[in-house]
């Protein structure tokens, strides 16, 4: 409670130091007074002067002078600052965008790669490293149940100074857990004075008595205890962290697969928009040139200004959004600090040749779903859980039926002339507790009974669910294959027709507007080509994360 009070009444000196008097008008003028708390460890020391300064630990207050950030007269109290700060903010480099490409920009053959940003992701995709944290919390609750086993010590003191019987009784002694069941003791105790005719059992030989024992049990409790049973959860706990580890694993290469694949579209997109560009600019000096000598009427110069103008709007906006691409990507794409980096034109690769779907693997990439899906193995970890609460509301059905062994011996000078405290003693008692209903325990099991009926159903329905996303990510990329292919061929026919159209305006056979829109299509036709081949490598990843191809190196599963 100390260590709370410190810190606010610090703020509360900060705001009463922002309002300072004015003698000669008696007005209050605030000014500001910023509070900085930073996490610099110092111990209470005292001042020069002998007055205490409270240097909380972690938390040390620095005042900046009130006068240096003063506001004017009136101003409103209301808005005098306090600035909380804390050192572990960290400056972080900003990932430069990079210049936009050329007009002549063309992919190249050895840019970035799948591989290079999925190894990104395993090496320093931050909400893969923060669930990789979940391993410390996991394994933090599987100790705090060890804690049920730790030694036990205990101590006390008890005295009656005033009275007729005057007696002194001090004793010393560990406690020790069996990881079996049950547990074993040892101790020291030493009782002095007049004692009570029927207290004398408390009373010792003059120096002490030691006494060591065990307790077991021999029916409930013997194979399973509640500290037994929550050490298993814990246990199995750790190890169902692994499959959700997986799962995000699955589904953050599921996702930097998805920019990856986007930032090649908008690259190829761009490659479109230059290229249609270049038509319209290299058309424009054999119009003008046409029109200078009266073969063609102004007009058509004017309708083809209109567009380049055009497609050089659509340029910007294909070049914004390879750009936009390239920084999303970024999330995912870093460099060896774990930094992003968004890269630039000069990565930037071509769409890889498609490759043909093997039709007879469906059935062999089915097995291989179910067993590598983490969700098979979340519901395994959830089932063995399932099976330790079983297994305790049996043990509840069982009676207590305890074992106890104690031996004790007093050492020094007797306290009685029949020296009844000095032969070594040793005391076997047995503890039998019996519920008559046992509701508790006939209740738990039928509970836990209907979970674990639930849980064969849940996995019933998971295991034909990871079938039907592969079949269904199969049939995506089945169909998105074919669709690529039937777009590349529209796109030659679309090129082949602008083509010809062309060729028949420069022979006079034809107008700007046929051209343009022959030109209109092919730019159409590519860009739906390039959407199929978005698509096709989507429906690959969609097929990679259904198989639970990304797998943790350090896999743990008993």
């Amino acid at each position: 409670m100390f260590r709370v009070w410190i810190p606010l009444i610090a703020v509360l000196a900060v705001g009463c130091a922002g309002t300072r008097r004015d003698v000669s008008n008696s007005s209050l003028e605030p000014s500001n007074a910023v509070a900085r708390i930073s996490l610099d460890p110092q111990p209470t020391k005292l001042n020069p002067q002998g007055n205490q300064e409270l240097f909380e630990q972690n938390e040390s207050i620095e005042l900046i002078s009130a006068e240096a950030v003063e506001k004017p007269a009136g101003a409103d109290p209301s808005e005098s600052l306090i600035v909380a700060e804390n050192n572990f903010d960290q400056i972080r480099p900003i990932p430069q965008v990079p210049p936009a490409p050329d007009q002549d920009f063309k992919p190249v053959q050895n840019g970035i790669v799948l591989e290079d940003v999925i190894d990104s992701v395993y090496q320093s995709y931050p909400l893969l490293e923060a669930a990789f944290y979940s391993r410390d919390i996991v394994s933090g609750e599987r100790l705090s149940t060890l804690g049920e086993f730790d030694r036990k010590f205990k101590a006390g003191t008890e005295n009656g100074p005033l009275g007729f019987y005057k007696t002194y009784r001090q004793h010393i002694g560990f406690i020790q857990p069996l990881y079996q069941g049950g547990e074993v003791f040892a101790g020291y105790r030493i009782g002095r004075g007049s004692f009570q005719p029927w207290y004398l059992e408390r009373q010792t030989n003059e120096a002490g008595e030691f006494k060591a024992g065990i307790s077991v049990p021999l029916s409930r409790n013997r194979d399973i205890d509640s500290r037994r049973a929550a050490l298993w959860r814990a246990t199995f706990g750790v190890n169902a962290v692994e499959p959700d580890i997986q799962a995000q694993l699955i589904s953050f290469v599921q996702e930097g697969s998805y920019y990856y694949w986007e930032w090649v579209a908008a690259g190829a997109k761009l490659q479109i928009a230059d290229q249609i560009l270049d038509l319209a600019l290299k058309r424009t000096n054999r119009i003008r040139s046409q029109v200078n000598e009266g073969f063609l009427d102004p007009p058509v110069l004017t309708d083809n200004l209109r567009l380049v103008a055009e497609r050089q709007g659509k340029r910007a906006f294909a070049e914004r959004k390879l750009q936009q691409a390239a920084v999303k990507l970024s999330l995912f794409y870093r460099d060896n600090n774990g930094n992003p980096l968004i890269p630039g034109a000069d990565m930037l690769p071509v769409f890889p040749e498609l490759e043909v779907v093997n039709s007879g693997r469906l059935e062999f990439d089915a097995e291989t779903a179910l067993a590598q899906r983490p969700e098979i193995a979340t519901l395994e970890f959830l089932q063995r859980q399932l099976d330790i609460d079983h297994s305790e509301a049996i043990n509840d059905m069982l009676p207590n039926v305890d074992l106890v062994m104690a031996a004790s011996q007093d050492v020094g000078y007797r306290t009685s002339s029949k020296n009844d405290k000095g032969p070594f003693e040793l005391d076997a008692l047995l503890f039998v507790d019996v519920p008559i209903e046992r509701r508790k325990a006939r209740g738990k099991i039928q509970s836990v009974s209907g979970k674990i009926a639930q849980l064969n159903a849940k996995r019933k329905l998971t295991e034909e669910k990871i079938v039907a996303d592969v079949e269904s990510a199969y049939a995506g990329l089945i169909g998105a294959f074919k669709q690529a292919q039937q777009a590349e061929k529209a796109v030659g026919y679309a090129e082949d027709l602008a083509r010809r159209e062309r060729q028949n305006f420069e022979e006079g056979l034809s107008d700007l507007l046929k051209v343009t829109l022959r030109e209109q299509y092919a730019v159409e036709s590519a860009e739906k080509a390039v959407d199929a081949k978005l698509l096709y490598y989507k429906e690959q990843a969609d097929y990679r994360a259904a198989l639970a191809e990304d797998q943790l190196p350090d896999f743990v599963s008993e």
